[in-house]
C-alpha cells in the first residue's frame, strides 16, 4: 500500500459525508445533527453554600461558646499544619463583602448554617440574643441584596458544653430546642430550612475513624448509638421547626448519602447499585425516609444495633417538605451472585481524583444519586445541597485559573442536567463553595472555593471558575 501524505489523508476523509456516519433515514439523522438543549428550567435555582465554623472565625466574640471543633483544632495533631477556625475566612465581619460576591455571581439563592453555641453557648439554657441579632442582620442583608437564604441548623461545630456531645441522647433534644427556637426567629424571611448537615461525617468520622472532632474511635456498638442520636436529632428537628417556624416554611436534610453507581449500564448492575444504595445507607438516609431500621442493617449489627425507644423510629421518619443531597464522589459497584446480589469494586491508585485524594471524579453519580433517591423513596422536591472539588489553584500574575475544576463542575451539572431533562424532581444546586475556608482536618491546605482568599490579607479574588459559574447562571444553561 503506497504512502498517503496528509494533504491526500485529508482529501479522502473530506470525500465521507456526515450523513453517511449516521444512521439511514433523514429525520434520524437531523436529529442527531440537531445541538442538545442544556438549559435547565426557568424556576431552577443556583446557589452557593458554606458553613458557618468554615468561614466565620470570631469565635470568642459576642458571646460564642466554645464548641467540639475549637476543642480538636487547637490539640496538637489533629489538623493539618495547626491550623484552627478561630479566624477562617472572617465572615462574621466581613458578610456583607461576601454577599457581594454572591450578588456579582447572580445567584438567587445561598446555603448556609448557623453556629449553634452563638445561639445557646451552653448547648440549651438562656439565649444569646446578640448571636440571634447577627443572623438576623445576616438573612436581612441577603434580603436586600435579591438573595435566598437557605439554612442548615447544624453543619458539625456542637457546643462543647453538652455533656457527652453525640453520646449523649440528650443532645438531640437540645439541638430540637435550639432549632425551633431559631425557626421561630428566622421563618418571617427565612422559607427553606435544613436540619443537619452530612450524619456519616459528625457520626463516623468523628466516632469512628476519629478523623474529626471530637477524634474518638468507639466500639462498633457505640457507633451505632451515636448514629441513633444523630438522626433522632434530625427527626425530633423537623418536628421542632415545624411547631414554631411560620406556615409555609419547608423542612429538610443535607446528606451525604453514599451513592452506588452501577459499573454498567445495564438492569442487573442498576438494581445492585440501588440495592447498595438502600443498604449502605440504612443507618442514616433509609432510616429517615423509611422510618425504620430495615432488616439487613439489623441482622448485620446483631448485637451492635442500636438501642431504640418507643416512638423513635416515628419521629426519625417525620415526613420533609425537600431532599437535599451533598454529591462528591461515586462508589461502583456490579452484580454478582453473592446472598446479597452486589459486589463493590474499591477505588484504586490509578482512578482520578482532585487535590483531596478522596474526592474521586466520577460524574456518573450526580445523575445516578439523583435517579436513585427518586425511586427510592419518590421526595416531592431535590436539592443539590453541595457539589465542588478541591483544586491547587496557583496564583499566576494576579489570576487563579481552575480549569481543573471547570473541568469537574462542567461534567457534573452535565448530569446533573440529565436528571432535571429525564424528569426527576431536582429544583436547585447549590455550589461548595462560595470561597475557600477551613477545610476541617484538612485545615487550610485545600481549596474548594471559586473565590481565592488570601488567608493573610482575607482579600477574596474569583477564580476562573467563578466567570464560568457566573456564565451559567446568566444563561441558566451549561456552558
Amino acid at each position: 500500500m503506497g504512502k498517503f501524505s496528509r494533504r491526500d489523508l485529508g482529501k479522502a476523509l473530506g470525500a465521507v459525508s456526515a450523513a453517511s456516519l449516521l444512521p439511514r433515514g433523514g429525520a434520524a439523522a437531523a436529529q442527531l445533527l440537531r445541538p442538545t438543549d442544556l438549559s435547565f428550567p426557568k424556576d431552577f435555582r443556583w446557589g452557593c453554600a458554606t458553613a458557618a465554623y468554615q468561614i466565620e472565625g470570631a469565635v470568642r466574640e459576642d458571646g460564642r461558646g466554645a464548641t467540639n471543633w475549637d476543642i480538636f483544632s487547637h490539640t496538637p495533631g489533629k489538623v493539618f499544619n495547626g491550623d484552627t477556625g478561630d479566624v477562617a475566612d472572617d465572615s462574621y465581619h466581613r458578610y456583607k463583602e461576601d454577599h457581594q460576591l454572591l450578588k456579582a455571581l447572580g445567584v438567587s439563592t445561598y446555603r448556609m448554617s448557623l453556629a449553634w453555641s452563638r445561639i445557646f453557648p451552653e448547648g440549651r439554657g438562656r439565649p444569646n440574643p446578640k448571636g440571634v441579632d447577627h443572623y438576623n442582620r445576616v438573612v436581612d442583608d441577603l434580603l436586600a441584596n435579591g438573595i435566598e437564604p437557605y439554612i442548615t441548623m447544624f453543619h458539625w461545630d456542637l457546643p462543647a458544653a453538652l455533656p457527652g456531645g453525640w453520646q449523649n441522647r440528650d443532645t438531640a433534644q437540645a439541638f430540637a430546642d435550639y432549632a425551633g427556637y431559631m425557626a421561630g426567629h428566622l421563618s418571617d424571611r427565612v422559607k427553606h430550612f435544613m436540619t443537619v448537615n452530612e450524619l456519616r461525617c459528625f457520626t463516623d468520622l468523628s466516632h469512628l475513624t476519629g478523623q474529626h472532632a471530637p477524634g474518638l474511635k468507639l466500639p462498633p456498638a457505640r457507633v451505632n448509638q451515636v448514629r441513633h442520636h444523630g438522626v433522632l436529632a434530625h427527626g425530633l428537628g423537623v418536628q421542632a421547626i415545624r411547631a414554631h417556624a411560620k406556615p409555609g416554611t419547608q423542612v429538610g436534610i443535607a446528606d451525604n448519602t453514599t451513592f452506588y453507581v452501577p459499573v454498567i449500564d445495564t438492569p442487573e448492575h442498576i438494581a445492585a447499585a440501588k440495592k447498595a444504595t438502600r443498604e449502605q445507607n440504612a443507618m442514616f438516609l433509609t432510616a429517615i425516609m423509611e422510618g425504620r431500621y430495615i432488616d439487613e442493617y439489623l441482622h448485620q449489627e446483631a448485637a451492635n444495633a442500636p438501642k431504640v425507644q418507643p416512638g423513635d423510629m416515628k419521629v426519625i421518619g417525620s415526613p420533609l417538605d425537600f431532599l437535599a443531597v451533598n454529591i462528591y464522589a461515586p462508589e461502583w459497584v456490579r452484580a454478582d451472585d453473592s446472598p446479597r446480589g452486589y459486589a463493590t469494586i474499591p477505588h484504586i491508585a490509578s482512578s482520578p481524583h482532585m487535590a483531596s485524594p478522596w474526592l474521586i471524579v466520577g460524574p456518573e453519580v450526580a445523575y445516578w444519586g439523583i435517579r436513585q433517591v427518586s425511586e427510592l423513596w419518590q421526595p416531592k422536591v431535590l436539592y443539590v445541597s453541595e457539589n465542588g472539588a478541591s483544586a491547587d489553584d496557583p496564583v499566576q500574575n494576579g489570576r487563579i485559573d481552575d480549569a481543573d475544576r471547570v473541568m469537574y463542575l462542567r461534567n457534573y451539572i452535565t448530569s446533573f442536567h440529565r436528571a432535571v431533562a429525564e424528569g426527576y424532581p431536582l429544583k436547585g444546586y447549590f455550589l461548595w463553595s462560595l470561597m475557600d475556608n477551613f477545610e476541617w482536618a484538612d485545615g487550610y491546605s485545600k481549596r474548594f472555593g471559586i473565590h481565592y482568599v488570601d488567608f493573610k490579607t482575607q482579600k477574596r479574588t474569583p477564580k476562573l471558575s467563578a466567570a464560568w459559574y457566573k456564565e451559567v447562571i446568566a444563561r441558566n444553561q451549561l456552558v
